[in-house]
């Protein structure tokens, strides 16, 4: 992966079109921005019950997109990622219709993980308390087979999601069907969905095992002799989160998003600073993605402190609330179906209340912070909430998911904030300081963030007191000065 800004984004939903439509957005009004893009499911069917992350069938391109050739097509002039959902699968796949239909004598039976698989002797209560939940809920959905019987197949996320059982022989090769056919169309990237659930152990929290840890490295090894990247994704406990960088390719750094914000806030570096020091350096840094913004990653768990409080906690999200004017909450927690318990639904540009400095200013770091940036499309065209879709779907996300079209597209590009959030990736990806040592310095209101590799050098200056902010450049025989209130009123 070059370590230049990356795109996020569902095909249909910001082309308007298909992946044809995506790719000319690529290489024409979005030309020089990105090195890369992660393609959000584009599988069949693309308007699941989860906008995807729920495949009927994984190694099928949605007709109403492309096909595989149209994937392969954006794969020669950009990296390329896709997301390998490898906990799970529709509940409307052929292969559980059919163990609906012959129940243990269908072929696929094996495929799918049932709660007496891992508790064949029954499930205490002690054993259910201990499974990490991520929604509100049971993780089991009881179904009727055709003969009568009932049985409770794992359902971590939603019953429509029924759990692959990954230790299996079929669970095996239908992981290795997905990996072959990416690698044959230019899929040099995958985005491990759900990993962190994908092992299951009486007696365990059933997340985040060593025999979980054991999972990735085999399946990211295979990946590897096909040419093909692996980056997990995982809300955790920040220290976790470290642990797991170290064991993995690549992660995403999802504190950033809440201290970001908390910083801006606050007009308190702090906890910022604090992560920064000691933050994964193999990691994919984003801001906003197809799903909400994360508390988990800061928070507290289990008695051990977090890099905020509970009431920073508490602070943060509220003022979320406010500056979206309510908007957020509508779309988070109890008020929307099918929400994870420990993210905010909100448009990045919503959270800063639309306040163009501050939104490219935490650009801005996300941008001098250590790992490779990613921004989701909503994000770059500075999009905010969509309530018609949120009141149409019911789905909290979904105030973040919006579909455009080329003219809406055109109509977002031309604002100021979104021609100079292309003016500040272009500052990052043009700067060869960006690929060497990274240094910091702060107190409290003050943050300098700056790279320097041979004789190039980028350095990120803020003062929050004032509300300033700075980017110098610097390479042989040339120096630039970069005012982000100048960037702005250009």
């Amino acid at each position: 992966m070059k370590n230049n800004v990356q795109l996020i984004t569902y095909a249909d939903r910001l082309s308007g079109s298909d992946l044809k439509g995506l790719n000319s957005l690529l290489t024409n009004q979005f030309e020089s921005l990105f090195a890369g893009v992660h393609l959000l499911p584009f599988y069949y069917p693309i308007d699941g019950s989860d906008a995807g992350f729920d495949p009927i069938d994984h190694t099928q391109v949605d007709s109403r997109l492309g096909n595989w050739s149209d994937i392969a097509n954006i794969g020669d002039s950009f990296d390329t990622m896709a997301d390998l959902i490898v906990n799970h699968m529709s509940a409307q796949s052929e292969a559980f219709q059919d163990v609906l239909k012959n129940g243990r004598n269908s072929k696929y039976w094996d495929l799918f993980l049932t709660k007496d698989k891992v508790f064949p002797n029954g499930l205490s209560d002690e054993d259910r308390a201990k499974i990490y939940r991520p929604r509100p809920g049971s993780c089991f959905t009881e179904y009727t087979l055709a003969d009568g019987t009932t049985c409770e197949f794992w359902t971590t996320f939603t019953s429509n999601q029924i759990d692959i059982d990954v230790h299996s022989a079929a669970g095996k090769q239908y992981l290795t069907d997905i990996l072959t056919k990416f690698a044959e169309n230019n899929v040099n990237i995958i985005r491990l969905d759900a990993a962190g659930y994908a092992i299951k152990k009486a007696g365990s929290s059933c997340f985040m095992l060593e025999e979980t840890f054991e999972f990735i490295n085999q399946l990211a090894k295979q990946a590897s002799e096909l040419g093909i990247q692996t980056l997990v994704e995982i809300h955790s406990y920040y220290k976790t989160q470290i642990e797991i960088a170290e064991k993995v390719d690549r992660v995403y750094d999802f504190a950033l998003p809440p201290l970001v914000l908390h910083s801006i806030f606050s007009k308190d570096f702090s906890a910022l600073v604090k992560w920064l020091k000691v933050s994964p350096r193999n990691c994919i840094t984003v801001l906003d993605t197809h799903d909400g913004i994360g508390i988990i990653d800061v928070g507290p768990m289990a008695g051990k402190a977090g890099l905020l409080n509970e009431n920073e906690i508490d602070q943060l999200v509220e003022k979320i609330h406010n500056n979206s004017q309510g908007q957020s909450r509508l779309a988070t927690g109890a008020a929307a179906s099918n929400v994870d318990l420990y993210q905010v639904n909100c448009t990045y540009y919503d959270a800063l209340a639309q306040n163009n400095f501050d939104y490219l200013l935490a650009r801005a770091i996300q941008f001098f912070a250590p790992g490779t940036p990613q921004v989701y499309y909503t994000g770059l065209l500075c999009h905010e909430n969509d309530m018609a879709l949120l009141e149409k779907s019911k789905v909290g996300r979904d105030i973040n998911r919006p579909y455009l079209n080329t003219a809406k597209v055109d109509s977002l590009v031309n604002k100021n904030i979104t021609q100079a959030l292309f003016k500040l990736i272009k500052i990052r990806n043009n700067s060869e300081a960006f690929n060497g040592e990274f240094v910091m310095q702060a107190d409290k209101s003050k943050l300098q963030m700056c790279w320097t590799k041979e004789h190039a050098k980028a350095e990120l200056t803020v003062d929050l007191t004032d509300n300033s902010a700075a980017i110098f450049l610097s390479d042989i025989g040339k120096e630039e000065v970069f005012d982000l209130q100048q960037i702005l009123n250009q």
